[in-house]
């Protein structure tokens, strides 16, 4: 079975969801199978939240300093103030995930229609 196996409008989306599930979906549910069993704050899952935050910021740090496509077109000053702004926002608004990313989005929007 390849990507161009069958000729119709709707298989290259059919082809992407499977895949993506099969690369993904079941290492979630290993995972939530296997930690079922682990205290919250043993510390094989201390260090599991301590490498899946080091990932995530290594790629908002991988964009802000190496952006591509839109992002790029922006000045590092803005992508740098945008990322404070919403770090500022996580802090001061409860530690609240989405809405720092609403503030952060905000000011890098608000930046890129006043240049």
């Amino acid at each position: 079975m390849t990507f161009e196996a069958i000729d119709a409008w709707w298989w290259p989306y059919l082809f992407i969801l499977i895949g993506g599930a099969l690369a993904t979906d079941i290492w979630r549910f290993l995972g939530v199978f296997l930690a079922g069993g682990i205290a919250e704050d043993s510390d094989i899952l201390v260090l599991v939240r301590c490498v899946a935050t080091a990932l995530v910021a290594a790629v908002i740090a991988n964009l802000i300093v190496f952006p591509s496509g839109a992002l790029a077109d922006t000045p590092a000053a803005l992508r740098v103030g945008a990322a404070l702004s919403g770090f500022g926002a996580y802090l001061v608004l409860g530690r609240s995930v989405l809405l720092s990313i609403v503030v952060a989005e905000a000011v890098l929007l608000a930046g890129i229609f006043l240049l």
